[in-house]
């Protein structure tokens, strides 16, 4: 529940930052009705980079006050030469389901991919220390390949929205958590 409500506050954060620079442009006629950046008059600029709401936020000030920021919009990217992902973007779920008929527990896990400004995310690593199971895991969805590195999806893309589970089975459940992503 907690990843939830984190998620929650990072997409209302994204959104409320992403209004106010939009609104800014508007105020200040730096943005024309299609939506596309006008070449603004030389001035001195000051541009310094904020956290808000654990976002990373550029703002841009001159010496009369606020001009514009940028923060997970779409083209981020382009204008900061960032990546516009993370490892963060990725949530782990992992509970406990019915055990084997012979008495082993099983837990399913859910890999999903929360990144609010719509990248897709590939090469997903999870720590999974000596991870095993007794149920067969589809290779191409989750496997091992050495002690505490084990890969989601064959290390294919996994669109934002999307996620992917299985089904493992061993006498106690691994703590899985995300090592690294490829943006």
């Amino acid at each position: 529940m907690a990843c939830f409500h984190g998620l929650v506050a990072r997409r209302l954060a994204a959104a409320f930052v992403s209004f106010v620079f939009i609104s800014s442009l508007l105020q200040h006629g730096e943005l024309d009705l299609m939506g596309e950046a006008v070449q603004l008059p030389s001035m001195d600029l000051t541009a310094q980079s904020r956290n808000i709401l654990g976002i990373e936020v550029n703002v841009t000030t001159t010496g009369r006050g606020f001009v514009g920021g940028v923060a997970n919009v779409g083209k981020m990217m382009e204008m900061t030469g960032e990546e516009v992902c993370s490892k963060d973007d990725i949530v782990v779920h992992q509970e406990a389901t019915p055990p084997l008929p012979s008495g082993i527990p099983t837990y399913t896990v859910q890999v999903l991919n929360t990144c609010p400004s719509g990248c897709a995310v590939a090469g997903i690593h999870l720590s999974c220390g000596w991870y095993s199971s007794a149920r067969l895991v589809d290779p191409r969805i989750f496997r091992r390949l050495s002690y505490n590195d084990c890969l989601v999806n064959d290390g294919a893309s996994l669109p934002a929205g999307d996620s992917i589970s299985f089904q493992y089975a061993n006498s106690f459940r691994y703590p899985l958590s995300v090592s690294s992503v490829t943006c």
